[in-house]
């Protein structure tokens, strides 16, 4: 039973086609009846919009077994008085989903995905958190990769942010416990004894997304595919209960190994 990532997994950071290997793994999981979920931290497109995209380049899967943190959002976090940063199809996003925002003195600061952040903002968002506003995340994913060039991830931003203000913050989507209970939930669906130990969850963010999984009790496995071109660059430099099971390069060497 598996637990898949999408980005820098199954689909490349570049051109956001498919990665070696990743539409057959899928194809083999559905041919032989092999439980799984896609499990994304997309915030970029609304989730059926992202769902049909990896359908539209060759992925056979159903909606049943796909979540992202979109999904949860409405449980987590009120829908009034939300300082929101993101990409702009992220803000539209929430717009679409009845989302007040509220750059006076919010309840909420949200935060996504953003490769321009700047000191204006982050001076604005401090503000806002000292003044009492509480601190989310849509993921803690560690970095992530545009253009060829690796930008501070939402983990990394939310972390800093904790400590210039000692606000603690909630995670909506991947690694939170939350997100990986609603996961398991819809695996659950497939195969009513699955727990997270019968589990592999696979993707290129060995800290944001495998460590979390790791803490769980799953199994791991780190593909070199997206935000890292090599284990060196990121495993040694683990904590030991943190370092993934296996390492492959792509879905193609995974699906020559399983």
């Amino acid at each position: 039973m598996y637990f898949i990532d999408v980005q820098g997994t199954l689909i490349s950071d570049i051109d956001k086609s498919p990665i070696e290997g990743s539409v057959e793994f899928i194809a083999h999981l559905n041919k032989n009846n092999i439980p799984y979920i896609i499990v994304t931290n997309n915030t970029k497109k609304a989730s059926y919009d992202f769902y049909e995209y990896l359908i539209s380049i060759g992925f056979d899967i159903s909606f049943d077994k796909y979540i992202d943190p979109l999904m949860l959002l409405e449980t987590r976090v009120d829908k009034k008085s939300v300082a929101a940063y993101g990409t702009p199809d992220f803000l539209k996003t929430l717009e679409s989903m009845e989302y007040s925002f509220d750059f006076v003195k919010p309840k909420t600061v949200l935060i996504s995905i953003k490769e321009d952040f700047n000191s204006e903002e982050y001076a604005q968002i401090i503000d806002f958190l000292l003044g009492g506003a509480v601190l989310v995340g849509m993921h803690e994913t560690s970095i992530y990769v545009k253009n060829d060039k690796h930008y501070p991830g939402v983990g990394a931003i939310l972390k800093l942010l904790e400590f210039a203000t000692s606000v603690s913050y909630d995670v909506v989507g991947k690694p939170s416990t939350a997100f990986y209970e609603k996961a398991l939930k819809k695996l659950q669906e497939q195969e009513t004894k699955a727990k997270y130990d019968s589990i592999t969850m696979i993707s290129d963010d060995v800290k944001g997304d495998l460590g979390g999984a790791k803490e769980l009790g799953m199994k791991t496995i780190f593909v070199t595919s997206g935000k890292y071109k090599t284990e060196q660059e990121i495993v040694p430099f683990l904590k030991e209960n943190l370092k993934p099971d296996l390492v492959y390069q792509n879905m193609q060497e995974i699906m020559e190994n399983i």
